[in-house]
């Protein structure tokens, strides 16, 4: 297996945007709708406020990402403290290889010197290799939130960090 190099982006660097695209697309065949239209903005992944990042091979092929974003008490279930995983992905060819897994570490490790108490995502119930990978992970379900929080489809998870 080629070496991966995972490192920081920005939400609207353009190797971000094509994965962002594919992911979007996968959501749309699952689910049959656009995709995730949760409103996320470039800005919300600066550090220390959150953190994007992508892994690459060795011929510097975007192969997954993942980033996380701070959240605090609002109206759509969000607690103070939290930290927001958006956009986990990884491009089918390059499945199987823990690239998520590492993405969802290196993550959780940010969010916890930036000083988060608790990691939170929500998926899909069309998403079970999501939901294997979080669960497996030490993510335990919670009371839903964010945009999809209404939804029947919808699963949210939560991690103390």
């Amino acid at each position: 297996m080629e070496s991966m190099n995972i490192r920081p982006v920005a939400f609207d660097h353009p190797d971000a945007v094509k994965l962002n695209d594919r992911v979007q697309r996968e959501y749309a065949e699952r689910y049959g709708d656009d995709g995730d239209v949760t409103p996320l903005e470039a800005s919300m992944f600066k550090p220390p406020h959150g953190l994007y990042l992508i892994a690459y091979d060795d011929g510097g092929t975007p192969l997954a990402t993942g980033g996380w974003r701070a959240m605090d008490e609002n109206g759509e279930g969000y607690a103070d403290g939290d930290a927001e995983i958006k956009r986990m992905y990884v491009t089918p060819e390059a499945r199987g290889l823990g690239l998520a897994r590492r993405i969802l570490a290196a993550l959780e490790d940010d969010a916890r010197e930036a000083g988060r108490a608790r990691m939170v995502l929500e998926t899909g119930s069309k998403q079970p290799e999501a939901i294997s990978l979080y669960t497996s992970s030490g993510y335990t379900p919670c009371t839903r939130f964010g945009h999809y929080r209404c939804s029947p489809l919808s699963r949210c998870y939560a991690k103390p960090l």
